[in-house]
């Protein structure tokens, strides 16, 4: 989840009235997720202080205060930062306590068993898909996705999973922006014809595949899940290095596999793939 700054109002003078209402609980938690959303798993005070723009003595009071609570760790031999323990419990008792997880679970142990790989439904939050469930099909070949992990929402698959299915305003509009992964992390790499072509398959197969291009070696299929009114709530993902010539009847297996999970969830189910 990305968290950004509300958008400053203007008074007739130009000048900024937003004030935080607890600065140093804002500031403690752009901290975190400072630490949480950057590609190292330590970071220095210099660095977290740079991208949060608070000074280095207000960063080190911050750092410590979180660190008494085990919300953050320091290595002595490094001076470095990381997210500590005791996030683990708090991010556990919410996903413990989702209600999507416990529908989701069963057909998720089905599609991984039967196609023994893995298979993941990831709720949208915000511009990212958060991954709220997981099974494993092969407990001998498995992937380091852990629950809580978010990906972009533009992503490989599952971007393309999702984008098909949005309302045509807001398809849109995500396709106009300039840094989007359906083709990979690499944005060079997007070619918007085939995209688009990709998005008219998606909507008339029910799923939407990744061909190694976002992990060399690895392959995802992806389809939308419903919640009430035929809103798009996320996807079910399914990963694995199974060949080429598979990607069909795992797509279609999928696809089935979300329309019962977004029937459970009160979708109508009949009219979802008319659009």
């Amino acid at each position: 989840m990305d968290v950004k700054k509300r958008p400053l109002k203007k008074s007739l003078k130009g000048r900024s009235v937003y004030k935080p209402s607890a600065p140093a609980v804002e500031q403690a938690a752009r901290v975190l997720l400072c630490l949480g959303e950057s590609p190292y798993f330590k970071m220095r005070l210099t660095e977290i202080c740079n991208q949060v723009g608070i000074h280095k003595s207000k960063g080190h009071s911050i750092l410590n205060a979180l660190k008494q609570f085990g919300f953050v760790e320091k290595d002595p031999q490094t001076k470095t930062y990381s997210l500590g323990p005791a996030l683990i419990f708090l991010s556990r008792h919410v996903l413990d306590n989702l209600y999507y997880p416990d529908i989701v679970a069963p057909f998720l142990e089905d599609l991984a068993k039967e196609t023994s790989e893995t298979a993941l439904f990831g709720l949208i939050y915000g511009e990212h898909l958060l991954v709220v469930g997981k099974r494993e099909g092969n407990q001998n070949l498995g992937f380091g996705i852990r629950l809580g992990h978010r990906f972009h929402i533009t992503l490989g698959a599952h971007g393309k999973a999702i984008v098909a299915f949005m309302p045509e305003a807001d398809r849109e509009k995500i396709l106009a922006k300039k840094r989007v992964y359906f083709h990979g992390l690499d944005v060079s790499q997007l070619n918007p014809k085939r995209l688009r072509d990709e998005l008219t398959k998606c909507r008339e197969l029910g799923y939407a595949q990744d061909i190694g291009e976002v992990t060399t070696g690895v392959n995802f299929v992806s389809a939308p899940v419903f919640g009430v009114e035929e809103k798009i709530i996320g996807c079910i993902i399914l990963i694995g290095t199974f060949p080429e010539s598979l990607i069909d009847q795992y797509g279609r297996k999928t696809a089935d596999i979300a329309r019962q999970v977004s029937y459970k969830l009160g979708a109508d189910v009949k009219t979802l793939y008319k659009r």
